[in-house]
Protein backbone atom coordinates (compact mmCIF):
# COMPACT_ATOMS: atom_id res chain seq x y z
CA UNK A 1 0.00 0.00 0.00
CA UNK A 2 2.88 2.47 0.98
CA UNK A 3 4.65 1.78 -2.57
CA UNK A 4 1.08 2.04 -4.70
CA UNK A 5 0.92 5.50 -2.54
CA UNK A 6 4.46 6.62 -3.56
CA UNK A 7 3.80 5.92 -7.44
CA UNK A 8 0.83 7.82 -7.25
CA UNK A 9 2.55 10.78 -5.65
CA UNK A 10 5.24 10.05 -7.99
CA UNK A 11 3.10 9.99 -11.07
CA UNK A 12 1.44 13.47 -10.05
CA UNK A 13 4.64 14.77 -9.15
CA UNK A 14 5.65 14.41 -13.01
CA UNK A 15 2.03 15.20 -14.37
CA UNK A 16 2.76 18.86 -11.90
CA UNK A 17 6.15 19.17 -13.32
CA UNK A 18 5.51 18.59 -16.97
CA UNK A 19 2.21 20.87 -16.87
CA UNK A 20 4.43 23.31 -15.04
CA UNK A 21 6.70 23.08 -18.11
CA UNK A 22 4.12 23.07 -20.59
CA UNK A 23 2.45 26.51 -18.96
CA UNK A 24 5.88 28.55 -18.84
CA UNK A 25 6.42 27.20 -22.93
CA UNK A 26 2.72 28.35 -23.69
CA UNK A 27 3.70 32.08 -21.56
CA UNK A 28 6.76 32.33 -22.64
CA UNK A 29 4.93 31.98 -26.26
CA UNK A 30 2.62 34.09 -24.93
CA UNK A 31 4.89 37.24 -23.99
CA UNK A 32 7.05 36.35 -27.05
CA UNK A 33 4.01 37.16 -29.63
CA UNK A 34 2.70 40.40 -27.50
CA UNK A 35 6.41 41.61 -27.72
CA UNK A 36 6.67 40.51 -31.56
CA UNK A 37 3.19 42.71 -32.11
CA UNK A 38 4.35 45.90 -30.11
CA UNK A 39 7.57 45.50 -32.30
CA UNK A 40 5.56 45.36 -35.61
CA UNK A 41 3.46 47.30 -34.45
CA UNK A 42 5.74 50.34 -33.92
CA UNK A 43 7.84 49.23 -37.07
CA UNK A 44 4.30 50.14 -39.11
CA UNK A 45 4.10 53.49 -36.90
CA UNK A 46 7.28 54.01 -38.09
CA UNK A 47 7.09 53.19 -41.45
CA UNK A 48 3.96 55.03 -41.88
CA UNK A 49 5.52 57.95 -40.28
CA UNK A 50 8.43 57.96 -42.85
CA UNK A 51 5.57 57.23 -45.64
CA UNK A 52 3.71 61.06 -44.59
CA UNK A 53 7.46 62.21 -44.43
CA UNK A 54 8.01 61.18 -48.20
CA UNK A 55 4.92 62.09 -49.61
CA UNK A 56 4.94 65.60 -47.64
CA UNK A 57 8.59 66.25 -49.19
CA UNK A 58 6.89 65.07 -52.63
CA UNK A 59 4.31 67.57 -52.46
CA UNK A 60 6.45 70.40 -51.25
CA UNK A 61 8.98 69.80 -53.99
CA UNK A 62 5.67 69.63 -56.65
CA UNK A 63 4.34 72.99 -54.81
CA UNK A 64 8.06 74.39 -55.43
CA UNK A 65 8.22 73.36 -59.23
CA UNK A 66 4.12 74.30 -59.55
CA UNK A 67 5.20 78.24 -58.31
CA UNK A 68 8.25 78.38 -60.52
CA UNK A 69 6.70 77.97 -63.64
CA UNK A 70 3.74 79.81 -63.00
CA UNK A 71 5.95 82.29 -62.46
CA UNK A 72 7.62 81.42 -65.53
CA UNK A 73 4.34 81.38 -67.07
CA UNK A 74 3.55 84.74 -66.09
CA UNK A 75 6.18 86.37 -67.16
CA UNK A 76 6.17 85.16 -70.29
CA UNK A 77 2.12 86.23 -70.46
CA UNK A 78 3.31 89.53 -69.57
CA UNK A 79 6.01 89.45 -72.01
CA UNK A 80 3.62 88.30 -74.76
CA UNK A 81 0.22 89.55 -74.15
CA UNK A 82 0.37 92.69 -72.23
CA UNK A 83 3.91 94.06 -72.80
CA UNK A 84 3.05 94.30 -76.28
CA UNK A 85 -0.07 95.89 -75.96
CA UNK A 86 1.15 98.82 -73.48
CA UNK A 87 4.47 99.03 -76.03
CA UNK A 88 1.57 99.87 -79.38
CA UNK A 89 -0.17 102.44 -76.74
CA UNK A 90 3.63 103.59 -75.92
CA UNK A 91 4.01 104.12 -79.23
CA UNK A 92 0.46 105.59 -80.24
CA UNK A 93 1.37 108.35 -77.81
CA UNK A 94 5.02 109.27 -78.88
CA UNK A 95 3.57 109.56 -82.12
CA UNK A 96 0.58 111.93 -81.76
CA UNK A 97 0.61 115.17 -84.03
CA UNK A 98 -1.87 117.81 -82.18
CA UNK A 99 -1.82 119.10 -85.35
CA UNK A 100 -3.57 116.07 -87.04
CA UNK A 101 -6.39 116.03 -85.26
CA UNK A 102 -8.50 113.15 -87.45
CA UNK A 103 -5.06 110.75 -86.55
CA UNK A 104 -4.61 112.55 -83.35
CA UNK A 105 -8.64 110.81 -82.40
CA UNK A 106 -7.65 107.70 -84.04
CA UNK A 107 -4.76 107.02 -81.76
CA UNK A 108 -6.12 107.89 -78.63
CA UNK A 109 -9.27 105.37 -79.15
CA UNK A 110 -6.48 102.72 -79.89
CA UNK A 111 -4.69 103.56 -77.20
CA UNK A 112 -7.48 103.16 -74.62
CA UNK A 113 -8.76 99.95 -76.57
CA UNK A 114 -5.08 98.50 -75.84
CA UNK A 115 -4.83 99.38 -72.08
CA UNK A 116 -7.96 98.21 -71.51
CA UNK A 117 -6.98 94.93 -73.56
CA UNK A 118 -3.88 95.20 -70.87
CA UNK A 119 -6.03 95.75 -68.36
CA UNK A 120 -8.33 92.67 -69.04
CA UNK A 121 -5.46 90.21 -69.43
CA UNK A 122 -3.88 91.28 -66.19
CA UNK A 123 -7.37 90.54 -64.54
CA UNK A 124 -7.46 87.46 -66.14
CA UNK A 125 -4.11 86.25 -65.43
CA UNK A 126 -5.00 86.83 -62.06
CA UNK A 127 -7.60 84.65 -61.78
CA UNK A 128 -5.86 82.32 -63.43
CA UNK A 129 -2.87 81.84 -61.33
CA UNK A 130 -4.94 82.81 -57.83
CA UNK A 131 -4.60 79.77 -55.86
CA UNK A 132 -6.92 81.09 -53.69
CA UNK A 133 -9.83 81.90 -56.63
CA UNK A 134 -9.51 78.57 -57.25
CA UNK A 135 -10.08 77.13 -54.04
CA UNK A 136 -12.90 78.96 -53.88
CA UNK A 137 -14.96 78.44 -57.52
CA UNK A 138 -13.53 74.89 -57.36
CA UNK A 139 -12.02 72.70 -60.29
CA UNK A 140 -14.91 72.92 -62.91
CA UNK A 141 -15.37 76.27 -62.62
CA UNK A 142 -11.96 77.19 -63.05
CA UNK A 143 -11.53 75.16 -66.12
CA UNK A 144 -14.35 76.76 -67.66
CA UNK A 145 -12.97 80.14 -66.74
CA UNK A 146 -9.49 78.85 -68.38
CA UNK A 147 -10.94 77.82 -71.64
CA UNK A 148 -12.90 80.79 -71.74
CA UNK A 149 -9.95 82.76 -71.73
CA UNK A 150 -8.31 80.67 -74.14
CA UNK A 151 -11.64 80.88 -76.90
CA UNK A 152 -11.73 84.71 -75.81
CA UNK A 153 -8.06 84.74 -77.38
CA UNK A 154 -9.63 83.64 -81.03
CA UNK A 155 -7.38 81.11 -81.51
CA UNK A 156 -9.06 77.71 -80.21
CA UNK A 157 -12.98 76.87 -80.48
CA UNK A 158 -13.43 75.14 -76.43
CA UNK A 159 -16.51 73.09 -74.99
CA UNK A 160 -16.84 72.46 -72.12
CA UNK A 161 -18.93 69.09 -70.54
CA UNK A 162 -19.72 68.07 -66.91
CA UNK A 163 -21.67 65.03 -66.19
CA UNK A 164 -22.64 64.07 -62.53
CA UNK A 165 -22.65 65.74 -59.35
CA UNK A 166 -20.01 68.08 -59.02
CA UNK A 167 -17.98 67.28 -55.89
CA UNK A 168 -14.75 68.79 -54.33
CA UNK A 169 -11.76 67.55 -53.95
CA UNK A 170 -8.46 68.52 -51.01
CA UNK A 171 -7.84 71.67 -51.89
CA UNK A 172 -4.18 70.89 -52.63
CA UNK A 173 -5.73 67.83 -54.77
CA UNK A 174 -7.56 70.29 -56.83
CA UNK A 175 -4.78 72.98 -57.34
CA UNK A 176 -2.65 70.41 -58.83
CA UNK A 177 -4.79 68.70 -60.55
CA UNK A 178 -5.92 72.13 -62.18
CA UNK A 179 -2.29 73.27 -62.83
CA UNK A 180 -1.90 69.80 -64.81
CA UNK A 181 -5.31 70.70 -66.65
CA UNK A 182 -3.26 74.07 -67.43
CA UNK A 183 0.21 72.93 -68.45
CA UNK A 184 -1.98 70.29 -71.25
CA UNK A 185 -4.01 73.78 -72.37
CA UNK A 186 -0.59 75.24 -73.04
CA UNK A 187 1.02 72.35 -74.49
CA UNK A 188 -1.81 71.97 -77.20
CA UNK A 189 -2.17 76.01 -77.65
CA UNK A 190 1.97 75.96 -78.34
CA UNK A 191 2.50 72.80 -80.02
CA UNK A 192 -0.48 71.19 -81.31
CA UNK A 193 -1.50 73.15 -84.35
CA UNK A 194 -5.08 72.67 -82.82
CA UNK A 195 -8.46 73.97 -83.99
CA UNK A 196 -10.15 73.22 -81.13
CA UNK A 197 -9.84 71.58 -77.23
CA UNK A 198 -12.80 69.82 -75.83
CA UNK A 199 -12.95 69.02 -71.51
CA UNK A 200 -15.09 66.96 -70.43
CA UNK A 201 -15.29 66.37 -66.74
CA UNK A 202 -16.71 63.23 -64.69
CA UNK A 203 -18.20 62.69 -61.59
CA UNK A 204 -19.32 59.37 -61.26
CA UNK A 205 -18.01 56.03 -59.77
CA UNK A 206 -16.60 57.60 -56.00
CA UNK A 207 -13.62 59.66 -58.71
CA UNK A 208 -13.51 62.65 -61.19
CA UNK A 209 -12.21 62.33 -64.49
CA UNK A 210 -11.38 64.93 -66.52
CA UNK A 211 -10.59 64.35 -70.43
CA UNK A 212 -8.98 66.62 -72.67
CA UNK A 213 -8.74 66.43 -76.54
CA UNK A 214 -7.53 68.59 -78.96
CA UNK A 215 -7.95 67.89 -83.43
CA UNK A 216 -4.69 68.50 -83.63
CA UNK A 217 -1.35 67.04 -85.20
CA UNK A 218 -0.73 64.82 -82.46
CA UNK A 219 2.77 62.73 -82.39
CA UNK A 220 4.05 59.47 -81.46
CA UNK A 221 4.44 58.63 -77.86
CA UNK A 222 7.56 56.02 -78.30
CA UNK A 223 10.29 57.85 -77.40
CA UNK A 224 8.83 58.37 -74.15
CA UNK A 225 9.33 54.66 -73.36
CA UNK A 226 12.99 55.82 -73.13
CA UNK A 227 13.64 57.19 -69.78
CA UNK A 228 17.07 58.61 -70.96
CA UNK A 229 15.95 60.92 -73.61
CA UNK A 230 14.49 64.14 -71.96
CA UNK A 231 11.38 64.02 -75.06
CA UNK A 232 8.24 64.60 -72.94
CA UNK A 233 9.50 65.40 -69.62
CA UNK A 234 6.16 67.71 -68.98
CA UNK A 235 4.40 64.51 -69.81
CA UNK A 236 6.60 63.07 -66.94
CA UNK A 237 5.62 65.25 -64.66
CA UNK A 238 2.27 65.46 -65.39
CA UNK A 239 2.67 61.48 -65.23
CA UNK A 240 4.64 62.36 -61.52
CA UNK A 241 1.91 64.98 -60.29
CA UNK A 242 -1.29 62.43 -60.95
CA UNK A 243 0.62 60.08 -58.83
CA UNK A 244 1.19 62.19 -55.97
CA UNK A 245 -2.58 62.95 -55.46
CA UNK A 246 -3.53 59.76 -56.10
CA UNK A 247 -4.83 59.67 -59.33
CA UNK A 248 -3.82 58.13 -62.93
CA UNK A 249 -2.56 59.83 -66.17
CA UNK A 250 -3.27 58.50 -69.08
CA UNK A 251 -2.23 60.17 -72.64
CA UNK A 252 -2.85 59.20 -76.14
CA UNK A 253 -1.80 60.47 -79.64
CA UNK A 254 -0.75 59.39 -83.06
CA UNK A 255 0.32 61.93 -85.58
CA UNK A 256 -2.46 63.83 -87.25
CA UNK A 257 -4.85 62.24 -85.02
CA UNK A 258 -4.89 64.79 -82.13
CA UNK A 259 -4.04 63.91 -77.90
CA UNK A 260 -6.23 62.92 -75.54
CA UNK A 261 -5.04 63.02 -71.79
CA UNK A 262 -6.81 61.48 -68.71
CA UNK A 263 -6.53 62.43 -65.24
CA UNK A 264 -8.92 60.40 -62.64
CA UNK A 265 -8.23 60.89 -59.24
CA UNK A 266 -10.62 59.33 -56.24
CA UNK A 267 -13.01 61.75 -54.33
CA UNK A 268 -12.67 60.29 -51.24
CA UNK A 269 -8.92 59.35 -52.05
CA UNK A 270 -6.28 60.21 -48.65
CA UNK A 271 -3.26 59.77 -49.80
CA UNK A 272 -1.65 60.16 -46.45
CA UNK A 273 -3.14 57.57 -44.99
Amino acid sequence: MPENYRSIQEGISSYVQIGAVIFLILAGLFIGFILLSVQKRKRLEVEKQQLQSQFQQELLKTQLEIQEETLKKISEEIHDNIGQALSLAKLNLNTMDITKQKELEQKILNSKELVSKAINDLRDLSRSFNTDNIAAIGLSRAIEYELEMVQKSGSHKTTTIVNGTTARLEPQKELILFRIAQEVFQNIIKHANANTITVQIDYSGGQVELKIADDGKGFDLTPLNDEKNTFGLGIRNMHNRAKLIGGRFHMQSSPGLGTRVSIAVPLNNNHQS
